[in-house]
C-alpha cells in the first residue's frame, strides 16, 4: 500500500517512467509519504543515510558509477540546506543530481510553524530547474503536477547534466497508506537530434595550423572516446594534454607531466611550447601552471561543449562547438583532408613528448623523504591495476598527478567545486556499485569534516580509505607569505592531534597506521591487495608540515636542476 497524497503518487510514479532507481532517503516525518512510497515499490534501490550533507555526496557517488542521475529526499527545513554544497558540486561537475524535498504547506511558509523555511527556488543558479508541485485539488492539478515533474527530470540530462530540485507540500494527515496501487502517468521523453557537422571555420583552422594542443579535462572513463583521441593524435601529430581526472589513460604519446614540465622550463622553452590551436573538451583543470601558460599563450581556443555554454577558462575563446564530445571528434577526424607537410606538427609533438621523458626519468630517480608526498608515491607503487581511486582536494589531488597510475585507473575527485566536504560521502557512494577495490586518498581534515558517512550500512569490504594525518591543512604551510603570519598554526591550517582510530574501530572498520617508511610498506600489503576482505580497511599515516613543506620543495629543485642529489 502506498501514501494516498496524490501528487506523491504521480512524483514516484514519474521516476519510475523515467528510469530513475537509486534513491538516498532521509530520515524525517514530513517525508515520510515519500519515504514509504518509494521503498515500498520494488523498482526502486533505496539507500538510507542519516546525515543530509553526506547522503547527497553519497549519491553523486552512485550517480558517478551509474552514469546516470540519482535522487535524494530529504524532509523539511534546514535538513534541505544541508544538501546545498552537494548541490553546487553536482552543478560544476555536471551530475544528475534529482533533489527531491518535503515540504510545510505555502500558507504556512513563514508563520513561525515548526521546521519550516521558504523553500521554493533556496539552490537559486546552482539547479537547472526548480519546481514546486501543487497539492491535487482536481484534474488542472493533476495535469500540472505531471508537467512540472516532466520538466524538472528532463532538465537533470537536457543539453547538459545538472541538479534539479523538486519541492513538494504535503499536508497533514501524512501516514495514511491507503492506495492499492500508482496511477497511471503520462512521461514525456526527449528525442535527441545528432548533429554531425563540425563548424567549417573550424575545420579549417584545424586542418591548417601546426602545433594543435587538445586538452582533456575531468571526464567520466569512456574508452570509445580514448580510441578516437588516439587516432586525432596519432592522425594529426597533435600534442594531447590530461591530467589523471580526463581518464584517458590507454593512448599513446599522452602528455600527464605538463604541470612539471611548465613549472621547470625556462621562458625561451615555455615560448616554444605555445600551441597556434587548442581544443578543450571536458570539465575542470587542476593545474594553475597550465592556466596561466595558456592564457599567456592565447591560442586560438575551441571549446567543445554539449551545453554549448562559453566557459573562457584561457582567455582565447573563438568559438564554441556544441554537441557530446566523441561525436564532434569523429566528425573532425572525417572532415579533415589529410596534409603531406607536417614537419613542425610533429616536432612540436616530440619536443612535449621528449621534455616529458626527461621529467619521467628525473621523478623515477629523485629520491622523496617521509612526507605526504612519499606516502602517495608508495601507494601507486603498490596500487593494484583496474581499481576505482578517489582524490580529495588540496594538495591530495596535486601530488598524485606527479606519479603515473596502474593500468586501467579510474579515478574521481570533486574538482566542481574543489571544496573539502564530501570526498569520503562520494567514495562510500561509489564504492557500493563498483565491483572492483575502491580507494580513497584524503587528507585529515577532509575526513573529520565527512566521517558521519561512515555510521551508515553500506560499508562495504572493497572500501580502502588512506588517510593522510598531517595534523592539520597541510597545504597551507606551502603558500609562500603565509608563514609570516602568526595565525597560520592554529587558525588558517586548523593544526590538531587528533586520529581517527577510535572513530574508525568503532565502527568496525579494520585500522591500520603507520608512521615510518617500514611501517607504511608492511601496511600497504593487506591494504592493497585485491581479495576480498571481511571489512572496509582504513590506513592512517602520520606525517608532519614541516616535513611535507621541506620535501616537496626539495622535489622541485631537483627536478629544475637547482640542486642534485
Amino acid at each position: 500500500m502506498y501514501s494516498d497524497k496524490l501528487n506523491v503518487q504521480i512524483l514516484v510514479s514519474l521516476l519510475i517512467e523515467h528510469q530513475i532507481s537509486h534513491i538516498v532517503l532521509c530520515p524525517g516525518s514530513r517525508n515520510s509519504p515519500l519515504t514509504h512510497t518509494i521503498s515500498q515499490h520494488p523498482f526502486f534501490k533505496c539507500f538510507s543515510i542519516f546525515d543530509e550533507r553526506s547522503a547527497a555526496f553519497f549519491a553523486i557517488g552512485l550517480s558517478q558509477k551509474l552514469q546516470r542521475p540519482t535522487a535524494i529526499c530529504c524532509t523539511s527545513g534546514t535538513a534541505l540546506l544541508n544538501l546545498a554544497s552537494a548541490v553546487a558540486e553536482a552543478k560544476y561537475q555536471q551530475i544528475p543530481l534529482l533533489v527531491i524535498s518535503a515540504d510545510r504547506p505555502p500558507a504556512w511558509i513563514n508563520q513561525m510553524d515548526g521546521q519550516t523555511i521558504p523553500q521554493q527556488g533556496i539552490f537559486g543558479s546552482l539547479v537547472k530547474k526548480s519546481v514546486q508541485l501543487p497539492e491535487i485539488q482536481n484534474d488542472e492539478d493533476r495535469w500540472y503536477c505531471e508537467r512540472l515533474v516532466n520538466e524538472a527530470i528532463l532538465s537533470l540530462s537536457q543539453h547538459k547534466c545538472a541538479p534539479v530540485h523538486i519541492n513538494i507540500p504535503i499536508s497533514e494527515p501524512l501516514f495514511q497508506y491507503t492506495a492499492s496501487k500508482l496511477p497511471a502517468v503520462k512521461a514525456i521523453k526527449l528525442a535527441f537530434t545528432q548533429r554531425t557537422i563540425c563548424d567549417p571555420e573550424f575545420v579549417q583552422n584545424w586542418g591548417k595550423s601546426q602545433k594543435r594542443m587538445i586538452l582533456v579535462g575531468q571526464l567520466p572513463p569512456n574508452p570509445q572516446l580514448e580510441r578516437i583521441i588516439e587516432q586525432i593524435s596519432r592522425q594529426w601529430h597533435c600534442v594531447v594534454l590530461c591530467e589523471h581526472l580526463a581518464n584517458i589513460q590507454n593512448v599513446n604519446d599522452v602528455i600527464t607531466h605538463f604541470d612539471t614540465i611548465l613549472k621547470v622550463s625556462d621562458s625561451s622553452k615555455i615560448h616554444q611550447l605555445k600551441p597556434d590551436i587548442l581544443l578543450t573538451i571536458g570539465g575542470h583543470i587542476v593545474s594553475k601552471q597550465l592556466k596561466k601558460f595558456l592564457r599567456n599563450a592565447r591560442p586560438v581556443h575551441y571549446l567543445i561543449s554539449e551545453s554549448g555554454e562559453p566557459a573562457d577558462t584561457f582567455q582565447s575563446l573563438r568559438s564554441i562547438v556544441e554537441g557530446e564530445p566523441k561525436r564532434i571528434l569523429k566528425t573532425l577526424c572525417e572532415s579533415i583532408p589529410d596534409v603531406n607537410n607536417e614537419t613542425e606538427a610533429i616536432a612540436y609533438k616530440t619536443q612535449w613528448n621528449s621534455l616529458q621523458d626527461i621529467q619521467i626519468k628525473k621523478i623515477t630517480n629523485t629520491t622523496v623523504p617521509w612526507s605526504d608526498l612519499f606516502v602517495i608515491r608508495l601507494f601507486f607503487d603498490n596500487m593494484s591495476s583496474n581499481a576505482a581511486l578517489h582524490l580529495a582536494n588540496s594538495s591530495t589531488v596535486r601530488y598524485a598527478q606527479l606519479f603515473d597510475l596502474p593500468p586501467n585507473t579510474q579515478v574521481y575527485c570533486n574538482r566542481g567545486t574543489s571544496g573539502i566536504d564530501g570526498t569520503l560521502s562520494t567514495s562510500v557512494g561509489f564504492s557500493i556499485l563498483h565491483q572492483g577495490i575502491t580507494y580513497v586518498i584524503i587528507g585529515d581534515l577532509s575526513f573529520f569534516y565527512d566521517m558521519n558517512v561512515l555510521v551508515c550500512r553500506y560499508i562495504t569490504s572493497n572500501l580502502r580509505i588512506l588517510l593522510i594525518n598531517n595534523g592539520g591543512g597541510g597545504i597551507f604551510h606551502q603558500l609562500q607569505g603565509l608563514e609570516k603570519s602568526p595565525a597560520l598554526a592554529e587558525y588558517i591550517a586548523a593544526s590538531h592531534s587528533v586520529s581517527a582510530q577510535g572513530w574508525i574501530e568503532s565502527l568496525g572498520i579494520g585500522y591500520l597506521a603507520a608512521k615510518t617508511e617500514t611501517e607504511l610498506q608492511q601496511c600497504l600489503i593487506p591494504f592493497t591487495q585485491t581479495k576480498a576482505e571481511k571489512t572496509a580497511l582504513c590506513l592512517e599515516v602520520f606525517t608532519d608540515p614541516q616535513s611535507n613543506e621541506k620535501a616537496i620543495k626539495t622535489f622541485y629543485e631537483i627536478l629544475e636542476n637547482k640542486i642534485h642529489e
